[in-house]
């Protein structure tokens, strides 16, 4: 069968700029792709790089091989286009195909999942204070609660001020996440780790050291716990060997076929996380987030509420996303 596709970019801007220790960043660009089979039926997929690196690879093998009008091919040659192509255009093409093989979406046996409740992501630094505040004032005082925290954006000891502050206001019930995103010495890690070893909200410190450093993060695992996310992207073969939470995030990682897989037969300790998608990328998020809660270690995603626009882009329905993007181009 000769299957249709097309492109479409998209760009967007985040609610308010996201300082991460990698520095602080505002503006989305991605593709949305489109597939049509035979039978006037759809799949759709979106590739949504994070850094100006990723979105230049990624345009740059999609200029060279689709453009804007329609490009024809049959399902063996589009799963030899995602073989060889970036992740984020893996995911592009596979979610596309796993719609039209029925895998997802109005043809499987579940049809799309809605999302669970989200983990709240806090902002970095002197900011976080005011944004924790109105979280709390939003939320029942036995409501669920589990917060994200941006850490390793800041000075240390503003940030580390700003802890004992989050830790005297948040309640009991909650729990609390720290995203370093690879920024801390093995030395900071260790202070951190010191402060907090013990604290029953602490649900991980998510990749506090550099993304190569497989025997630091190891060796803070014994402390604390701890999550990997940069590292399992650069080194997908410890995803076997890492005994923490992992936070997954489908949109980077390739074709997103094999992690359905995993999360609809139980995998334990995977967490998803946003790439901050359109509204089609956000279907297949909130849908393996929602398999994850049904197994056996049930997590809180990370689906960033309030950061990106509430928009038609942001529409559950892929046509009204595919219009969207059209309107910003």
């Amino acid at each position: 069968m000769v299957m249709r596709l097309q492109l479409r970019p998209y760009a967007f801007a985040l609610t308010r700029p996201l300082e991460t220790a990698a520095g602080a960043w505002q503006q989305r660009r991605g593709w949305l792709l489109r597939i049509e089979d035979g039978c006037g039926r759809f799949g759709w997929g979106e590739v949504s790089p994070l850094t100006p690196h990723q979105e230049m690879r990624c345009d740059r093998w999609l200029i060279e091989r689709i453009n804007d009008a329609a490009v024809f091919a049959s399902i063996e040659e589009l799963e030899q286009l995602l073989e060889s192509s970036p992740g984020e255009v893996a995911f592009a093409f596979g979610a596309a195909l796993a719609e039209l093989q029925g895998l997802v979406g109005e043809r499987s046996p579940l049809d799309w999942l809605p999302a669970p409740a989200s983990a709240r992501l806090l902002p970095a630094g002197p900011a976080m204070p005011e944004a924790l505040t109105r979280v709390l004032e939003a939320i029942p005082a036995d409501g669920a609660l589990t917060l994200k925290w941006k850490v390793a954006a800041a000075a240390d000891p503003e940030e580390r001020r700003l802890l004992a502050w989050l830790l005297e206001a948040l309640p009991s019930q909650a729990r609390l996440r720290l995203d370093a995103n690879g920024g801390w010495r093995l030395a900071t890690a260790e202070q951190w780790a010191e402060e907090l070893q013990g604290e029953p909200r602490l649900e991980w410190i998510e990749q506090p050291l550099a993304l190569d450093d497989l025997a630091g993060h190891q060796h803070l695992l014994c402390r604390v716990p701890v999550a990997l996310d940069e590292s399992l992207r650069d080194h997908p073969a410890w995803r076997a060997r890492w005994s923490g939470w992992q936070v997954r995030r489908p949109a980077l990682e390739g074709d997103p076929r094999p992690l359905l897989r995993q999360l609809q037969q139980g995998a334990p300790h995977l967490m998803l996380s946003t790439a901050f998608e359109t509204g089609i990328g956000a279907r297949w998020l909130a849908h393996l987030a929602a398999l994850q809660q049904r197994g056996p270690s049930p997590a809180a995603p990370g689906l960033a509420p309030g950061w990106c626009p509430e928009d038609a882009l942001f529409s559950s329905d892929p046509f009204e996303v595919w219009s969207a993007a059209g309107d910003v181009r």
